[in-house]
This record gives structure tokens, sequence and C-alpha cells, in this order.
């Protein structure tokens, strides 16, 4: 392991910092001053949380998505005597995931919001510890492509793709010729038991309450009906260059395996541990070493039986009736991962405002998907604009659907 003392500290700019990963990393970061120093920050409406990140970390940046929002945070820095210069919108948050001085950029912004600074940091050829697995839905080949041009270093956060990724040989050029297939893990979240014909009944609040996690409320929605293990389907197949055909789902109800590796020889690798982001989110930022991350360590005496349940067993495919969409759309048209990416984003938003029912997140994806009919993306405008046209689809199917 490299001499942590002889090492310049890594400047990290944190997209999203006052969401659970922005705050898990600074959590990390603050465990590791010698190492780490803060040089920008992002949030979108959270401006008291965004002044105490400033207060501790002191960034040279702060940026927030909208001018109100920004404005009131200037002020509020202005008054504190802070340093830290507050900007506001989208080019300013592409300036800072991009910025010279940046060595390290976590993308943490929930949904497509966050795929133009992420395309941003990989054209720029950072250090890009990518826990917002949509921008990769949404940008797929082109996403892999910007990386690859830019130079960039793609570490995955997602607990699951972080799981793969320690398991996987260290040279990627030899990954296809040795694999046999990706084991992505799911807990079940909050209604693996559930009568599947009691759905409609849900509440926001308790499609919000994992069993093992904490997440902001989109995705922990997205966990209740499994779209996020679609979701991180598609990101497997991107990252880490498989088939669709070799990625498989099982669910693993105790969060304790978070992915594995099977050979060719069949074999397979698998990495352990609490499910507490911290991990994926320390092993990201000091890789290819490793450090305290803060986690609690597992105990293999205290540990309960580790169990695995097939989806085609006790009624999971009626329950999550969204995970095949994954396959599908990876069979389908470029493009069409957006489309559901952004179906979904507004499918679940509809919910946690009461538009639409549990169970009609999965017929809004399902019908948008149906009605547009993508072009093969060229470029980030042309993922912007299907983007666009998926979500107004979507809401006509919220609007049509939410009556009934």
């Amino acid at each position: 392991m490299n001499d942590v003392k002889n090492l310049p500290k890594q400047r990290v700019a944190i997209l999203g910092s006052t969401g659970s990963i922005g705050v898990s990393t600074l959590d990390v970061i603050a465990r590791h001053p010698d190492r780490f120093e803060v040089f920008a920050l992002s949030a979108a409406t959270q401006t008291q949380l965004m002044l105490e990140q400033c207060v501790r970390f002191k960034p040279v940046f702060a940026v927030m998505v909208s001018e109100p929002h920004g404005r009131a945070l200037e002020r509020q820095c202005r008054e504190l005597h802070l340093t830290t210069r507050v900007l506001w919108g989208a080019s300013a948050l592409a300036m800072i995931a991009s910025h010279e001085l940046v060595d390290a950029v976590m993308a943490a912004i929930v949904g497509a919001a966050g795929l133009a600074s992420c395309l941003a940091a990989a054209q720029a050829g950072k250090r890009l510890l990518l826990a917002n697995k949509e921008a990769l839905v949404v940008g797929g080949a082109y996403f892999m492509q910007a990386v690859a041009k830019g130079g960039a270093k793609l570490l995955p956060i997602d607990s699951e793709h972080s799981a793969i990724f320690q398991s996987l040989p260290d040279d990627a050029a030899v990954w296809s010729s040795q694999i046999d297939k990706i084991i992505l893990t799911a807990s079940g979240g909050p209604f693996r038991q559930r009568e599947p014909q009691t759905l409609r009944d849900v509440t926001p609040d308790q499609a919000c309450a994992h069993p093992n996690w904490v997440m902001g409320r989109k995705i922990s929605v997205d966990s209740a009906t499994m779209m996020n293990k679609a979701l991180e389907v598609i990101e497997a197949r991107f990252l880490f260059g498989v088939n669709p055909e070799q990625i498989e789902v099982v669910i693993h109800p105790q969060s304790v395996i978070h992915s594995m590796v099977q050979y060719k020889d069949n074999s397979v690798l698998a990495q352990l541990g609490t499910p507490d982001m911290k991990v994926p989110i320390a092993y990201g930022l000091c890789w290819p070493d490793r450090m305290v991350s803060g986690a609690g360590a597992l105990d293999f005496r205290a540990m309960a039986d580790l169990t695995f349940e097939s989806l085609d067993s006790n009624g999971h495919e009626q329950r999550f009736p969204g995970l095949q969409l994954a396959w599908a759309v990876l069979r389908a048209p470029s493009g069409s991962t957006a489309v559901l990416n952004a179906a979904n984003e507004v499918a679940v938003a509809a919910f946690l405002d009461g538009q639409i029912r549990f169970d009609q997140i999965h017929g809004v994806n399902l019908e948008t998907l149906e009605s547009v009919v993508p072009a093969s993306p060229q470029s980030l405008e042309d993922l912007l604009a299907l983007d666009a046209e998926s979500r107004a689809a979507a809401q006509q199917v919220v609007r049509r659907v939410g009556n009934q």
C-alpha cells in the first residue's frame, strides 16, 4: 500500500452533497483529512444543510441548481464571512465537475439530471465515482465512449457494482474471456413477502421504509418495485461489457453478499459487508488501496443464515414485473434504456405526489416504452431531447391512469 504521507491530497467535487451518498462521502473524507480535501459541493434545494457543509469543509465552490437557492446560500455565506464562491445552474455544475484542480468527482445527483455533469467529468478525464446509475442508463454506449475518449477512471459506487468490480480481475481486457455471468443480489425491499394483489394499497411512507438500507425516497421506491435492480442490470451491461444474458438477479434478503461474479470454471467470487454505503465510497476514493470507511464490521458469529430466492418463485414475477423490462430495453433499439429511465422517474414522482397508485408505476413505464420510438442518440443534446420526449409521454399516461 502506498505511503499516504508522501501523496498529495486528492481534491474532491461532490455532486449532490446533501443527499445520502453525499453526506456519507463527506463522512468518509472527514476521517482522512491527510488524504482528501473538499474542492466543490453541489445541491438542489437544501440550502441550510449546504451552508453547514460549507462551514465545516470550506469548499472553493458551492453550486445550487436554481438561482433563488443559489442567491439565498450566497447571502448566508457572506453573512458568515465564508470564502466559498457560490454559483448556480447547469453550466456551473459542469464547471466544477471538469475543473482542472479537481482530482475526483463523486456523482451522486439522483436521476437523469446528473447526466450532463457526469459527462463533463468523464470528458475531462477525472476519477469518476459513479453513484448516479441513471446517468449511465440514459447515456449508455455514448457515456462509455466519453469515458474512454477522455481517459477517465470510472469507479462504480452502487454497492452491487462496486462488489462486482472488486470481484473482477485487475485487467479489464481479460474480463470477457474469464466471466461466465454476473449475479446481482437484491434484498427484495419492503414488500418481498407481501401479496401482489395488495400492492395497490401501498403508501409512499410504506414504500420508502427499506428493511436494510437508508436511502432517498426515489431510490427507496425503486427498491420497493425492483426497478432499481432493472436499472442496475442495464448499468452492469455497459460498465462491464457483458451480454444481457450474462446478468442474473437473485433475491438475498440479508443484504450481506452485495453481488457475485461466476467464472467459466464455475468458481464464484463475492464481496460481503454490512449494508453501509461508506464501504463502496471509501473503496472508490482510495482505489486501488483500501482505508477505514467508518462502516461496521460483519460479525460472522452473530450472523443469521444467508438465504437466496429465485425471481420465478414465491410470486416475485407478479410482485416485481418491472424487473424484466431491463432485458427488454437492452434488446430494443439504442435509446430505449433512456426512455425507461425517464418514464420511471415520472412515475415514481407521481406516486410520491399521490397522483397514481404504487401498482400503476409499472403500467406507466410499459406504456411509455410502447409510445416512444427512440432514434439512436449521438450526442448529449440527442439524449436530453429523448429524455424530454419520454417524460412528456409518461406525463400523459400519468394524467390518464391517475383518474382510474
